[in-house]
């Protein structure tokens, strides 16, 4: 790297020492208490890699919920033929994370930016413990964070680049909510149409994913599962199951709940909608402050909050931090520290959840309260800091009594 400052001596040390002890962790040398988090890798991700191989998508795999460039993750590990396919994709996993670091470094040592958002990737991704490294989250990551630092001095790239994350995991697509150039969303809209195209031509059932994702239902994890979580201590009989891909509730209401999880993401649309439409001052941080409100809005309400999810969130109030300027920094510090809660509820104390017990449900609460916190928090900065006020309005004029002439 090239600057006027020296790199960070401590945060390289501290990036080693957390990423050599994920490794550890993933590579089984130690083990993680709880559910092992890498069979998705060895058993989910490595039979899907089998099948895409042969050129068609998994049509029969419900379990299959992601767009089409998703299918060039669960591939990427074929780039390194030489070692098993796990072991390939730790590794993998382990260089996009070193890719975000040295995204992060180069921007916090420019004008008008620190390496605040660098100290935040640092920290906060070892929270989540091997499942950072076991979910290809953080590859999509490591695209977002590269096209919300391209931002506006590269709107081409930052419209490509989202393009290409939106089509490997779709989130990404809100990191334009903010963006001001017209080129960007020209870009991200023809790198877009011509991968979909692509994909579509080349894989079938590059679209099957839609329907599977339509049909997911509240899981246990979620900001609406506290609604059961709390039932059953009254006698609500639902059951927790498996179902399309993640554990969920199964019986009666689960549909009214996964609804209102549905309306409340519609609410939070509409919020940013207005938020796009008043907000007039826009800074050079304005863009990453909406795009981590934006997907901590979505993540909050969502009918599914996995712990992989955490990733995004993370990223996102690293780049926000990397400006000076940004008002993200207790949204930021509540992000991580709800990246704690989600290891310790996943997978550590994962059974606890599952059966609704008081540390199960306690640790959800706590976790999603801090993801709804920090939303609306979030919410309010980026409203206070670029929305103006509506100037006072002016009091009529009084009118002037006339004097009366002395000795009247």
């Amino acid at each position: 790297m090239t600057g006027t400052r020296r790199l960070p001596f401590g945060l390289l040390t501290a990036w080693g020492a957390t990423r050599l002890l994920l490794l550890l962790f993933v590579f089984k040398v130690y083990v993680f208490p709880g559910p092992d988090v890498t069979s998705d890798v060895s058993v989910i991700y490595q039979g899907w890699y089998e099948i895409l191989r042969t050129g068609t998508y998994p049509l029969d795999d419900v379990t299959w919920q992601y767009p089409p460039a998703a299918a060039l993750a669960i591939l990427s590990p074929a780039l390194l033929p030489f070692l098993d396919y796990a072991s390939a994709f730790f590794v993998l996993a382990f260089l996009a994370d070193l890719a975000v670091l040295t995204l992060l470094l180069y921007a916090g040592n420019r004008p008008g930016k620190t390496w605040r958002g660098a100290w935040v990737w640092v920290a906060g991704l070892p929270l989540l413990g091997p499942t950072a490294y076991a979910r290809y989250d953080v590859m999509v990551t490591a695209v977002a964070v590269a096209a919300l630092l391209a931002g506006s001095r590269h709107p081409r790239a930052m419209g490509a680049l989202t393009a290409f994350a939106a089509l490997l995991k779709v989130w990404p697509a809100l990191l334009l909510l903010g963006a001001r150039k017209r080129t960007a969303w020209a870009w991200a809209a023809g790198t877009g149409l011509a991968l979909v195209a692509l994909f579509a031509v080349s894989m079938p059932g590059a679209f099957a994913f839609l329907t599977f994702q339509r049909d997911r239902g509240t899981e246990v994890e979620s900001l609406g599962a506290l609604v059961f979580h709390v039932a059953r201590q009254f006698g609500w009989n639902g059951e927790v199951l498996l179902n399309y891909g993640s554990v969920e509730f199964l019986g009666d209401h689960v549909d009214t709940v996964s609804d209102a999880a549905l309306l409340l993401s519609g609410v939070a649309f509409a919020w940013l909608l207005l938020w796009r439409v008043r907000a007039r001052r826009f800074a050079p941080h304005t863009l990453a402050d909406a795009a981590f409100v934006a997907v901590l809005m979505f993540t909050a309400t969502s009918r599914v909050i996995s712990p992989q999810y955490m990733v995004w969130l993370v990223g996102l109030a690293a780049v926000c931090l990397c400006f000076r300027a940004s008002r993200m920094g207790l949204p930021a510090v509540m992000v991580l520290v709800a990246s704690f809660v989600t290891v310790l509820e996943f997978p550590i104390w994962f059974s606890h959840v599952v059966v609704s017990d008081g540390l199960g449900v306690t640790l959800l609460f706590l976790r999603n309260g801090l993801l709804v916190l920090a939303a609306l928090l979030a919410a309010f900065e980026l409203w206070q800091d670029t929305v103006p006020r509506p100037a006072p309005t002016p009091l009529p004029d009084q009118p002037v009594r006339a004097k009366e002439p002395l000795g009247s």
